[in-house]
């Protein structure tokens, strides 16, 4: 009797915990339980994936490389959504005023910095149209727009950044041409920079078109929230157009850029060794003329060109890693790794203004008359009347 009542307790004890592991696949069974916001699940594989939530008319465009990866925590979507929109503020913000103090500056309006107010121009418009549709998605986890604004979103962020790096190289060639070339180099004019203003621009809308009429195609990200190129397919001529398209959206300028910058870097040394030797002979500490002051403002223009460029690879290099790696050796790539990319590609739309506000003389202290509360401090830079004198007699040509 005792054996059968054991028994019949361990069987007891066998049912109920069947049940509560049904009851607990039964709690899986409902995608509403996956996201807290309840969308309903449109996973063809009928498993729990990132993919669950995405709206029926774009699966169509998600690779089925995205299948195997779980949702991702939604502390990320989290994350990510406030930092895009603090990115975006500061960026629409900083760059409209970048664009309005140049404009509106007689002084800033110079041949060169047209090329800064272009380089602003692409910043505003890129976190303009990125930020508040990225903040939507990551609040929902998933990509909720349409199939068609998908394109578009990917459209728009590689146009945008193919016109900075671009405009980055124009900015730094016309440094490399005042410096190294001096006095021997054809100063920039309006003409000049107009054409390379509209050279960027179309060149751009030529690469990033292809896309729409099947050399490759723009598709959701890993992660759900964005859209990109499409760098999971198998197929070479897709491939074909991702390589050529870095080589002149990325690898051609890095290459100009250092070669720029190597000679410009040999030059600001040679001029400070004949600056040194000349002020030894002179039996004085230092030599300032009014050449040399204006040489010194055009290095430190030239440092300025140098960061807002060092900054643009840091922020588009992980892109170019990621679409490398989809590409070479998919494994590698998951929903979390591609949030990266975009994480550090929309951040540089907030670098140019940061960096121009604290670094760029003229700027600053057109920006100090304008809107002084946003001026930064320059006690102890900017005190001496050599400062002064270069930041008013500095060639507008050269600016």
């Amino acid at each position: 009797m005792s054996y059968s009542f054991s028994g019949f307790k361990e069987r007891h004890r066998q049912a109920a915990r069947a049940l509560k592991s049904i009851d607990k696949m039964s709690y899986w069974d409902n995608p509403a339980n996956m996201v807290s916001n309840s969308l309903p699940s449109t996973n063809p594989y009928g498993n729990y994936t990132v993919v669950d939530t995405v709206p029926k008319e774009i699966l169509h465009m998600v690779d089925p490389h995205w299948y195997q990866f779980p949702p991702m925590n939604p502390l990320w979507y989290g994350l990510v959504g406030f930092w895009m929109v603090v990115m975006g503020t500061l960026s629409v913000f900083g760059n409209f005023v970048v664009i309005w103090v140049f404009m509106a500056t007689k002084s800033l309006r110079s041949p060169a910095n047209l090329l800064v107010v272009n380089l602003a121009v692409s910043d505003f418009l890129m976190m303009l149209t990125m930020f508040p549709p990225m903040v939507i998605n990551c609040y929902w986890q998933t990509w909720i727009l349409s199939a068609t604004f998908c394109e578009l979103y990917a459209f728009f962020g590689s146009l945008f950044g193919c016109v900075s790096i671009w405009t980055m190289l124009w900015i730094t060639y016309d440094r490399y041409n005042v410096i190294v070339k001096g006095v021997a180099a054809e100063p920039l004019n309006s003409k000049g920079a107009m054409l390379r203003i509209f050279f960027t621009w179309t060149f751009a809308f030529a690469w990033c078109l292809p896309p729409f009429f099947g050399w490759n195609r723009y598709v959701p990200e890993g992660n759900m929230t964005a859209c990109g190129t499409d760098y999971l397919t198998e197929d070479v001529f897709s491939h074909s157009y991702l390589y050529i398209y870095s080589v002149w959206v990325y690898f051609v300028p890095l290459i100009v850029i250092v070669y720029s910058y190597t000679f410009i870097v040999k030059a600001v040394a040679a001029h400070e060794n004949q600056m040194r030797e000349q002020a030894k002979k002179m039996g004085v500490k230092s030599l300032r003329s009014e050449e040399a002051q204006k040489t010194s403002a055009e290095c430190r223009l030239a440092k300025v060109a140098l960061m807002t460029v060092s900054l643009w690879f840091m922020a588009w290099t992980p892109y170019l890693i990621i679409n490398y790696a989809g590409m070479i050796n998919k494994s590698h790539v998951t929903p979390l790794f591609s949030i990266w990319g975009s994480v550090f590609a929309k951040a540089n739309a907030v670098y140019n203004p940061i960096v121009y506000a604290i670094s760029h003389p003229k700027y600053r202290a057109a920006l100090e008359k304008k809107l002084p509360f946003l001026s930064c401090a320059t006690e102890g830079r900017d005190n001496h009347s050599e400062s002064a004198s270069t930041v008013t007699n500095e060639k507008s040509e050269s600016a």
